[in-house]
């Protein structure tokens, strides 16, 4: 009829939306006043707004005869043709609400799809969502469970620096609360004066506020609260609506699944980090240990640490001492993990070096004590210890035996001596209750076995354990062969109760 082209675009939340002819068009640019008003900002486009339907614009885009006179005949044509159409332009302006709210879960999918880290998604996030719901400020909260607090990650129109820690117990925060309550708070309409003079002190020009507590959903049964996604300082209405706030809680649920995905990528690179350095710790533990290969060719001796985790409490030591004499010890802390092998890593330290300066058994451990009490103390632990110098010259056995029960002399025809003990474990004694006991030794017959708890405790599928006496009958079995022999084959009947070990599992087997 007027021979030119149109686009009606409908203004609202801080920019103008399309609603009819505007595809594969940028809108013009537009300002916003104090009041919220949105004007047009683009000189170079032709907008007209519709009196009485304020928020509708009109664009000439096309047409061959003066703008402003065609202006005065298209805008009343347009008054009454929308007006008379009030279904159609309630379903346009539906139509382009839900384009908005469509194209906002998709961006947002595709921002969360492009990163692991939520500290970079956060505030693009913060920003689409202010942008179509029309808050001037904004902020997201995550959960930290072990400190109790939630801690801000992302923030719009304030520096993330300045904004604190909220108590999870926190009764005067909304954040809190939605939190808390796992509800959405938002205020009422009916009360934003009074509000927004409450809210005075925060420098908002709006009352409107909204809190939607970002809910992780494993399934139907299972969710937990991660987080809060905060909205307020609106621009024009001092309210978000009902469907606003169904899209931001919508927002809240796909940032709630990227949140709890970004946790498990975290926790399982971290267990990763600690696997490796289990690995690397284990590494060390082992080369710490004292190859039996340092009493020399004429020692017929085997030894083996098998930590039920990759690090232990369990450790053996061999030293070569004057005279012809062998010190064998075997240590069992009283606990297992970094720990435990932390107090044997100190013990294997001092060890060496007061078994050269002490020539008894019992001086040695008294000195170690006095090197290793205060992290004993510390850890609140202690250690089960047997340390025996053996005289082949002599005959003799000469040994202490801090609270370790499983120490033997076994003899060529089978009988098995118990080495008691002579003192309670170190941590549980003092250094003068450390005391020397003493044994006849046979030079290249008899044998001297140690053992931890961990072999005798490892039970089978009807929950009986392995036993001390088991062990001994597969002594006896394999005693005329090599000590690498014999500790295989303990070790082998320990795992043949209990494959996976619930306890560090030693044993040290030695004929001289």
């Amino acid at each position: 009829m007027t021979g030119c082209r149109l686009r009606l675009w409908r203004a609202g939340r801080g920019r103008l939306r399309p609603v009819l002819g505007t595809e594969h068009v940028d809108p013009p640019r537009v300002r916003i006043d104090e009041a919220g008003l949105v004007q047009p900002a683009d000189d170079g486009r032709w907008l007209i707004n519709i009196p009485e339907l304020n928020s509708y614009w009109y664009e000439i885009v096309e047409t061959d005869g003066d703008r402003e006179d065609l202006a005065e005949t298209l805008t009343p044509l347009l008054t009454r043709l929308l007006a008379s159409e009030g279904e159609t332009l309630a379903l346009a302006k539906q139509l382009a609400s839900r384009y908005e709210e469509i194209e906002l879960l998709y961006t947002i999918s595709e921002i969360l799809g492009h990163t692991t880290r939520l500290e970079e998604a956060a505030p693009i996030i913060l920003r689409e969502v202010s942008d179509v719901v029309g808050a001037r400020r904004a902020s997201l909260f995550v959960h930290d469970e072990s400190a109790g607090l939630l801690r801000p990650v992302a923030a719009i129109a304030k520096p993330i620096e300045q904004l604190e820690p909220i108590p999870v117990a926190d009764a005067d925060s909304i954040t809190a609360r939605a939190f808390r309550t796992r509800i959405a708070v938002a205020n009422d309409p009916q009360k934003s004066e009074g509000q927004r003079n409450r809210r005075e002190d925060r420098g908002y020009r709006g009352a409107a506020y909204l809190s939607v507590p970002i809910i992780y959903r494993a399934s139907d049964e299972e969710t937990h609260p991660v987080g809060v996604l905060n909205l307020t300082d609106r621009v024009g209405k001092d309210a978000f609506s009902g469907g606003e706030r169904r899209l931001v809680s919508a927002v809240a649920n796909q940032v709630g699944a990227a949140l709890e995905h970004t946790r498990l990528v975290e926790r399982d690179l971290i267990r990763q980090r600690v696997t490796r350095e289990l690995e690397l710790a284990h590494g060390l533990q082992m080369k710490l240990l004292v190859s039996p290969a340092v009493l020399g060719p004429n020692v017929d001796v085997a030894a083996r640490c098998l930590p039920a985790k990759s690090v232990g409490g369990d450790f053996y030591h061999f030293v070569r001492l004057s005279e012809g004499r062998i010190g064998a010890m075997l240590g069992d802390v009283s606990s297992h993990g970094f720990a435990a092998a932390l107090i044997m890593a100190s013990v294997l330290s001092a060890a060496g070096i007061h078994a050269a300066e002490v020539a008894s058994p019992d001086g040695t451990l008294r000195r170690l004590l006095e090197s290793i009490e205060q992290d004993l103390v510390e850890t609140e632990m202690h250690l089960a210890l047997f340390y025996g110098v053996l005289d082949p010259a002599r005959g003799v056995l000469r040994y202490t035996n801090a609270g370790h029960p499983h120490a033997f002399r076994i003899s060529p025809d089978g009988t098995a001596e118990r080495l008691s003990a002579t003192s309670p474990p170190l941590g549980l004694t003092s250094p003068d209750t450390l005391v020397a006991s003493e044994t006849t030794w046979r030079k290249g017959q008899d044998l001297l076995l140690l053992f931890s708890d961990g072999i005798i405790d490892a039970r089978n599928d009807d929950g009986e354990a392995l036993g001390e006496d088991r062990v001994l009958t597969t002594v006896r079995d394999h005693l005329e062969d090599a000590t690498d022999t014999i500790v295989t084959a303990v070790l082998d009947a320990a795992s043949a109760f209990e494959a996976t070990a619930r306890d560090d599992r030693t044993i040290v087997a030695l004929r001289v």
